[in-house]
């Protein structure tokens, strides 16, 4: 009898295993409305004759596409403004990195200045996205966050993309710095009923990896190409995916800091677990350490 229940709890624990894996992946996929979309565009644009140049189109869609969800209630106006500005960190980064030939983006358009379709900096724009939209869905909270340190390595991040052309790269010291800095740092979040948490340095891992999975299917429909593609398509290199790890630093600083002023970024210190209805409130008391240490 006891090995019978024994085997029908560790069954009842992977069925519940299973469904909050399907229920975390849903979610996933849902925050990444943005992201899917831009994608649809690109794939549209790349077969479908169009009567305006692609970067055009691809720019006129991704305007309709930020109003829409502004519209729809899926983001604030304090989000959209915090895509927009990693969309000009994204437009500044990809404007120099196009002028270098480390990249370059096809065809002509009226909205293409230094060889950068403006319609790029919203692939930047859908990573910032993604993370508001996450943060709403799972109810995302941190513990253990340190903004200034953070922030200050996230701008050195940014400014090694552009000074490793002239000076040492010094991408792995300040990534090290990085790690360092959010050993002790906790995203908590919530799937189903239940509170998880992870390291906040490896949920930038994740992204990156998949941003790296996005970059070969962008460069296959021919968004943007890499010089070893131009000929013939191919795997853009594995490197990029730390450098995407990377600079996500930068999306998720930009967005703790809206985050920070609507008292939704530190955890209250409830341990992950079944979450009650009142688990992840945010005291007043609370909202008040918030902005004290912000």
């Amino acid at each position: 009898m006891t090995s019978w229940t024994a085997r029908l709890g560790h069954r009842s624990r992977l069925v519940v295993a299973c469904s909050q894996f399907l229920r975390f992946g849903l979610t996933q996929l849902v925050s990444c409305l943005f992201p899917a979309a831009l994608f649809a565009g690109l794939a549209v644009s790349k077969y479908l004759s169009l009567p305006i140049a692609r970067n055009d189109a691809l720019l006129v869609f991704c305007l309709l596409l930020t109003f829409g969800f502004w519209l729809a209630g899926l983001e604030t106006w304090r989000e959209i403004a915090v895509i927009f500005g990693f969309h000009l960190v994204g437009l500044a980064l990809e404007l120099f990195k196009v002028q270098i030939g480390s990249w370059q983006y096809p065809g002509d358009a009226v909205t293409k200045f230094g060889g950068v379709p403006l319609f790029a900096g919203f692939m930047y724009a859908a990573v910032g996205s993604y993370i508001c939209q996450a943060w709403r869905r799972f109810d995302l909270r941190v513990s253990g966050y340190r903004p200034i340190l953070t922030t200050v390595l996230a701008v050195l991040i940014y400014a090694n993309f552009f000074t490793h052309h002239w000076i040492v790269d010094l991408r792995i010291p300040i990534a090290l710095g990085l790690l360092l800095v959010l050993r002790r740092t906790w995203v908590f979040y919530t799937v189903g009923a239940r509170r998880y948490r992870m390291p906040l340095a490896l949920s930038f891992a994740l992204i990156g990896f998949f941003l790296w999975i996005a970059e070969n299917f962008g460069t296959f429909l021919d968004a943007w190409n890499y010089p070893d593609q131009v000929d013939v398509w191919r795997l853009v290199h594995p490197a990029k995916f730390g450098a995407w790890a990377l600079l996500v630093s930068m999306s998720f600083v930009l967005v703790a800091s809206v985050k920070s002023l609507e008292g939704r970024l530190y955890h209250r210190g409830t341990p992950a677990s079944v979450a009650t209805p009142t688990a992840t409130e945010i005291s007043p008391q609370h909202r008040i350490a918030n902005r004290v240490r912000t």
